[in-house]
């Protein structure tokens, strides 16, 4: 196992240089500079001309890009240009808030989509089952920012029972509730969905019959048997879908003016912050990659006919 999560590591080297140099690019190519976004329009030349200078801007793309990777590879992401800080430190300081809106809502997805994935499964056809399909239908469809409007209206307008935005240092943990289930939500569906298929498929195997005609309770039958048996791709669609959480806590953040990761990346997009915006996504992408790399070991765990090679 260890052989293979070596190469797993290996592998992914050549496609964070890849992504390095994308991210590199495009945000070069985009319009705007961190010179018109610190100085404004109405900056004169030569004072435009000497910041430029001082950020190393003037250089050839390919020279700024080897020593931006020159700093990385000594685990140096930089100098934020607009907070004027380590970005390390910046991230250091808003990840944990990112980390706990994100378990928070796969969590809260887990509690509400799995127990309704199996019931829709076991009582296909029915009510249950059609009310739920429909519900996680809807639940995908919705836009996270305007879910999140929504709660607000709701829950910190008309009825004011949480606060309509702020830090967890502000309000404590219930600043987080909202933005949690504005997260969640979405996702919930898309865990009912997933569990609703493997329970269907598991449900029709012949260990699933032979539990039954042994007597075992329906409890026993479908949360131990069956659902533990379809859990590989459970586990497979949560470590999916913490990239697309992360990316989702961008908007999440913004709406709720939540001090995490997502809410400086912005901050760093508007203000052209170069170092930030590379650093960010390095960052996120180098996270999603081990929760993929976690969530490949955890089925030797769950499934003993797993091997690794």
């Amino acid at each position: 196992m260890w052989s293979y999560a070596a190469r797993r590591i290996l592998l992914v080297v050549p496609v964070l240089f890849g992504l390095s140099i994308l991210v590199f690019l495009l945000i070069h190519l985009a319009p705007g500079d961190p010179v018109t976004a610190q100085l404004g329009i109405h900056a004169t030349a030569e004072t435009a001309e000497r910041l430029r200078s001082s950020l190393g801007l003037n250089d050839p793309l390919p020279v700024q890009y080897a020593l931006w990777l020159n700093r990385v590879v000594h685990l140096d992401l930089g100098t934020s240009l607009y907070a004027h800080a380590p970005v390390t430190e910046l991230i250091a300081q808003r990840f944990p808030t990112t980390l706990a809106l994100t378990v928070a809502s796969i969590l809260l997805s887990l509690v509400i989509g799995v127990p309704l994935g199996v019931v829709s499964a076991t009582r296909r056809d029915g009510i249950i089952d059609n009310v739920g399909r429909v519900l996680s239908i809807i639940d995908v469809s919705i836009p996270v920012f305007w879910l999140g409007f929504l709660l607000i209206l709701a829950f910190a307008i008309g009825i004011p029972i949480f606060p309509p935005g702020g830090s967890v240092s502000e309000y404590g943990p219930i600043a987080l509730v909202l933005p949690s289930v504005t997260l969640g939500a979405s996702f919930a569906g898309v865990v009912v969905r997933f569990t609703r298929a493997a329970m269907l498929e598991v449900l029709g195997a012949d260990y699933i019959r032979t539990a039954q005609a042994k007597g075992l309770s329906r409890f026993a039958v479908n949360y131990r048997h069956a659902l533990g048996n379809s859990l590989i791709p459970l586990v497979t669609v949560v470590g999916l879908q913490v990239g697309v959480l992360l990316s989702g806590a961008v908007l999440t953040e913004t709406v709720f003016s939540l001090p995490g990761l997502g809410l400086l990346m912005m901050g760093a997009v508007a203000a052209r912050d170069y170092p930030m915006i590379l650093g960010s996504v390095l960052f996120v992408a180098v996270l999603v990659v081990l929760v993929n790399l976690a969530v490949d070991l955890l089925y030797g765990v769950l499934d003993p006919r797993v091997r690794y090679e």
